[in-house]
């Protein structure tokens, strides 16, 4: 059925709208990154800086680590969004091509656990990371990370493994493929966007990270991005703005640039056609 022009009008309309919701943080913060201080405290605060300069970023660098705080959190996010997928990508696998009660099990336990809070966790990692000697180390952080992205890469690859045809799996057993092989060179192709969204999802999550790091590292050069971010708040709350926004908008840098590079796998791999009918 056609769509009606006033239909199409309210549809993009709708979207419009949707998209400058989505933009303004970002666009307000790009524009305060680049305000002196005069333009920062004006009362009628305008969308482009009338005198645009750079010392907000230069003053960002010279107060605070932000180089080293941004490779803690690269290797952080990273470090953990590999080894969440290679864990989840054959446990996913079982769990949905074994119809067991123990795969519904780990499925229901799955969707519980997400909705453990923060403050519920943090204890019994941090005694776990103590007896390994992994408090204040980045590589005690990628486990926690690990830990925390686990239970969704693996609810979320499970339902890509499902949408994998079965008959696929089953001619390649006929053509005498172990379960290893057939996951190997016929399902992990398939699975390419899948496996590419749940690691963003895991670089992202580990990225933006604050309660964690900020419990378990405490040695400033061991510090995140995130937690460096805080140092720009003074002790009575009042935030040194500038160098602040400007900071922030370095840090969403990562995350855009990993969401663009990859988005086409994200929203390619389709199995249509995969089976000859």
């Amino acid at each position: 059925m056609r769509t009606s022009r006033p239909a199409r009008i309210g549809q993009y309309t709708a979207l419009l709208a949707y998209l400058v919701f989505l933009a303004f943080p970002f666009l307000w913060l790009l524009s305060t990154a680049f305000k002196p201080p005069r333009e920062l405290g004006s009362l009628h605060p305008t969308w482009i800086p009338k005198d645009p300069t750079l010392d907000n970023f230069r003053q960002a660098f010279d107060e605070q680590p932000l180089l080293q705080a941004a490779l803690n959190s690269l290797i952080a996010a990273l470090g953990a969004a590999v080894i969440a997928v290679l864990i989840a990508t054959p446990m996913a696998y079982v769990v949905a091509r074994r119809r067991t009660r123990l795969a519904k099990a780990v499925t229901g336990w799955v969707v519980v656990s997400q909705a453990f809070p923060f403050v519920l966790l943090i204890i019994p990692l941090f005694l776990v990371l103590k007896n390994l000697g992994l408090i204040n180390s980045v590589p005690g952080l990628v486990l926690v990370y690990v830990v925390w992205a686990l239970p969704f890469a693996l609810w979320m690859l499970a339902g890509y493994v499902r949408a994998v045809p079965p008959e696929l799996e089953e001619a390649a057993a006929v053509d005498g493929a172990g379960r290893v092989r057939t996951l190997v060179s016929v399902t992990a192709p398939l699975l390419a966007p899948g496996i590419v969204a749940t690691g963003l999802f895991a670089f992202i999550t580990a990225w933006n990270e604050f309660f964690f790091a900020l419990v378990l590292l405490k040695t400033p050069e061991k510090q995140t991005l995130p937690v460096v971010l805080t140092h720009f708040i003074g002790a009575e709350g009042v935030a040194d703005l500038g160098p602040l926004a400007a900071a922030a908008f370095l840090a969403t840098l990562p995350s855009l640039v990993v969401f663009a590079v990859i988005q086409r796998r994200i929203t390619g791999g389709m199995l249509t056609g995969a089976v000859k009918s």
